[in-house]
């Protein structure tokens, strides 16, 4: 079922993501509707908090960056059908010299900024199978992990960029916030008039 997508201003947005139990009523429901969600809005991650939820949970799905030309072929093709449910995860490590790249979010529409993080992270995480696992990711998929798991600790990546870029985009995010925007996916705005 495709949820609606929760917009900039929420306050679910800023909590940090309870831990999930074994035993969490309608979990593999939450996840499957949570990829559907994902994909009907055409992105890469998608957190908990960003449909309601403040749980640590969040899953990915790289594919989409396959296939951009401008990466090496083996990172292509690593990109390419990685998909990945990511439940209680702790951040490990960052490490590397930080790199930008430009960064949106399905909860601040419209809005696109250079965004720096480290290249290579250690995070620990279970799949749906509650067995916990350490692994190493670098590149996008670190990007985009970083990205989904600052969500459950209630960080925007707006929170990451300059003061000056905070304020050129203030009328922006007032906008979402009020529900002044269109996107084609469906969402859920926390000061919109009427809702």
């Amino acid at each position: 079922m495709i949820l609606p997508i929760i917009g900039y201003g929420d306050p679910v947005l800023r909590k940090t993501g309870e831990v999930v139990s074994k035993e969490h009523q309608n979990l593999k429901e939450t996840i499957a509707n949570m990829y559907d969600t994902m994909y009907n809005a055409y992105g890469v991650g998608l957190a908990a908090p960003q449909v309601g939820l403040a749980l640590r949970l969040f899953v990915i799905d790289t594919t989409p960056f396959s296939d951009d030309e401008e990466l090496e072929d083996a990172e292509q093709k690593e990109l390419k059908g990685f998909k990945k449910t990511f439940i209680n995860a702790k951040m490990i490590k960052e490490e590397g010299e930080e790199w930008s790249f430009n960064e949106g979010c399905l909860s601040i529409p419209d809005v696109r900024e250079d965004v720096s993080r480290n290249p290579t992270i250690t995070i620990e995480y279970c799949e749906e199978d509650f067995v916990m696992k350490t692994e190493v990711f670098d590149g996008l998929i670190a990007r985009v992990i970083q990205h989904e798991y600052d969500h459950i600790e209630g960080i925007l990546f707006t929170d990451k960029i300059s003061s000056l870029k905070k304020r050129l985009i203030q009328k922006k995010l007032k906008n979402i916030l009020e529900g002044k925007t269109f996107q084609d996916y469906r969402m859920k705005f926390f000061a919109k008039k009427g809702r």
